[in-house]
């Protein structure tokens, strides 16, 4: 049986499913650690289940063993040094043909040149370095538009290896020739990246898939840098005394990472995984993994016609987005870094498509990570402390979050942090982009003896990029100005202890509640999208009624008596005025109105009540029935003799403090 192989045109258009033909849609395919592209056609999204091919001769997953590793190269010198050299000669000779344009003053006029050198330099010295290259084309800022173009090339237009080679690892995978896997298969890859190159093909059954093949002597290759690398890093770490952070640790995080993108089952589980936590966000699109043609080194997964983010004017061309686009994956990222801790470490512009219909697909997930519930719960207060200043709480979540140990004396470090977002005075944190923050942050922890953890760098490395795409399409889009919001309904809404105590934290201060927060909070929250105000009045009721509540109830009540007393002196106050004005009795003592922070308290209450008026799901004819239900629960009812008995205290204390003040 002959292998059916598809014509180019089949690749540069498809069908609009609203109507007419698409002239020229990129097809993008297997990036930076390999992509693998999905179809934007509608599939049924039925819980996935693995039937995937068991070969008995399958090898075994290796893990990444740095203590392995270092025993292995450790006795093979010479092969060790001539690696060195080969990574050693061409850097150094870019290096110097570098300053030779700044010293002759030709910098502009060889910048394409060189532009395409490094790349070609990047590409020529291996995956690892490859890596390098894509993250530096994500970052607009940093790098200049010829570099950034050239550098875009990395993720998925790297030199391929012969289809001999992959033929025989799809046989070896899979069991048979890929003349009997597959019913068509492109004659050459579509694609080619970092660990691997994509053929575009078809099932028997009839579903378009790409199909993914790993680089011959991919993990010999990577071992010997990552063992250079290694070295490198404790060599720095032990002899520049300035550098605190775990080099070591970071790499050997990196070598998990890369470990696991080389072996495409542990990826298959990624994309499952993700899907059942993501997969249900809207306008979010996750492809299917086809387990019966799934091994080791040959993966074969849904095919997706789309457009990279970073080509806006194609976006557009479609009807689509762009911006609102970002913003769904901004939403997306903080799911994964702050709910449910599985994140995509890896989102270059090449792994995050826009599809035909206008959904955001993510594609490759070989290089994932995860954020522990601890450390979850610690980004939302550091943002929290960082949008409202509070930079002595800040020094603490750091604390928390193991950049500083326990015994550290935070007392020079907070004004340190008050100095970092200086720039932002007069205006919200939240309008600073994350590039700046993180590297004033790096400068800072370069001065106090801050520890970066591991974990840290993915994480860093994952939202930089995200914003460095953002502002490729909008220069003004600030990823912390999107992040409140749903950290704003996370605070509402999460019944967490942690962040019972981090709401807690924000309302009160010097037991006295903060009516400013409160309102700045609720305004935040009613933009997320999945604000729900029902699941804040319910989950807020419990929690008051708890035990666990008791410090805001009893505050809650203070305030309660305190603006029914503001309301009431202005009521009495209102009254003798117009007795005087109108009947003219001038003997009533006319009674003083409420004090200005009892004014001001007032104003805050109105406002928040014209912001739960404004907020989605707020609807003044089923308040009723609502309320009905409220005042039905067996909390609210024991809330409300709380209540009652603290304000009837209250009022006595005050009845028998006039009395004897008047005596």
């Amino acid at each position: 049986m002959m292998v059916k192989t598809l014509p180019p045109s089949s690749r540069t258009s498809q069908e609009d499913s609203r109507g007419g033909e698409l002239s020229v849609i990129e097809v993008v395919a297997a990036q930076s650690t390999e992509t693998l592209v999905i179809k934007s056609a509608e599939v049924s999204r039925q819980p996935r289940h693995r039937a995937r091919l068991t070969m008995g001769s399958e090898p075994e997953t290796v893990l990444y063993d740095p203590v392995e590793i270092q025993a292995q190269y450790s006795r093979q010198f010479l092969q060790v040094f001539r690696r060195i050299l080969t990574v050693l000669q061409p850097t150094l000779s870019f290096a110097f043909g570098l300053w030779w344009d700044k010293q002759w003053k030709i910098v502009v006029k060889n910048e394409r040149r060189r532009a395409v050198q490094l790349r070609e330099l990047l590409t020529k010295l291996g995956p690892a370095y490859i890596k390098i290259g894509q993250a530096l084309s994500t970052r607009p800022d940093l790098v200049p538009p010829t570099y950034l173009e050239e550098l875009t090339r990395l993720q998925d237009q790297l030199p391929a290896f012969p289809n001999e080679i992959a033929y025989q690892f799809i046989e070896e995978e899979l069991g048979a020739p890929p003349t009997e896997v597959y019913a068509e298969l492109s004659p050459q890859p579509i694609a080619a990246a970092s660990l691997g190159q994509v053929y575009k093909g078809k099932l028997k059954t009839g579903e378009e898939v790409a199909i993914k093949v790993q680089r011959p002597d991919l993990r010999e290759r990577i071992t010997i840098d990552l063992y250079i690398l290694r070295n490198l890093a404790g060599w720095v770490q032990r002899n520049v005394k300035r550098v605190r952070s775990d080099l070591v640790g970071i790499l050997d995080e990196l070598g998990d990472r890369i470990f696991e993108e080389m072996d495409y089952i542990h990826e298959g589980e990624n994309a499952e995984r993700f899907f059942e936590l993501y997969g249900h966000m809207k306008d979010i699109y996750v492809p299917k993994i086809y387990w019966e043609y799934t091994n080791r080194r040959v993966l074969t997964m849904e095919w997706i016609n789309g457009i990279k983010l970073t080509q806006p004017e194609k976006i557009a061309a479609l009807g689509i987005n762009a911006r609102y686009l970002i913003e769904i994956g901004v939403q997306c990222s903080l799911r994964q870094l702050l709910e449910h801790g599985f994140f995509h470490a890896d989102p270059h512009p090449g792994n995050l498509l826009a599809t035909m219909d206008g959904k955001l697909a993510y594609l490759d997930f070989g290089m994932m990570s995860e954020v522990k519930p601890p450390q979850r719960y610690g980004l939302i207060e550091a943002i929290v402390h960082v949008v409202n200043r509070e930079f002595d709480s800040l020094a603490k979540d750091y604390v928390k979050l193991e950049f500083l140990s326990p015994e550290t004396d935070l007392t020079p470090i907070i004004p340190a942090f008050a100095k970092v977002f200086a720039n932002a005075q007069g205006a919200s944190v939240a309008d600073l982009n994350i590039k700046s923050i993180t590297d004033d942050l790096s400068a800072l922890m370069y001065e106090y003896p801050f520890r970066v953890p591991p974990y840290y760098a993915l994480i860093i490395r994952s939202l930089v990029t995200l914003e460095g795409i953002a502002i490729y399409i909008d220069p003004n889009f600030k990823v912390l100005s999107e992040a409140y919001p749903y950290v704003a309904k996370r605070l509402l809404t999460d019944p967490a202890d942690e962040l019972r105590t981090s709401l807690k934290e924000l309302l009160f201060k010097d037991g006295k509640f903060r009516w400013n927060r409160l309102e700045n909070l609720l305004k935040n929250a009613r933009s997320n999208q999945e604000y729900d105000l029902n699941l804040v009045v319910n989950q807020g009721v419990e929690f008051l009624s708890s035990e666990r509540g008791s410090f805001i109830r009893d505050r809650l009540v203070d305030e309660f008596f305190y603006s029914i007393d503001a309301v009431s002196k202005n009521a009495l106050h209102n009254f003798t005025y117009l007795l005087r004005e109108r009947v003219g009795i001038t003997a009533v003592n006319q009674i003083p109105s409420a004090t200005v922070e009892q004014q001001q308290t007032l104003e805050y209450i109105k406002r928040i009540a014209g912001i739960l008026r404004e907020t989605k799901g707020f609807d003044a004819t089923k308040l009723a029935p609502q309320l009905a239900q409220i005042i039905v629960n067996p909390g609210v009812q024991l809330l409300g003799q709380q209540i009652a008995t603290r304000v009837t205290q209250k009022a006595i204390t005050r009845i028998i403090r006039e009395l004897l003040a008047s005596e």
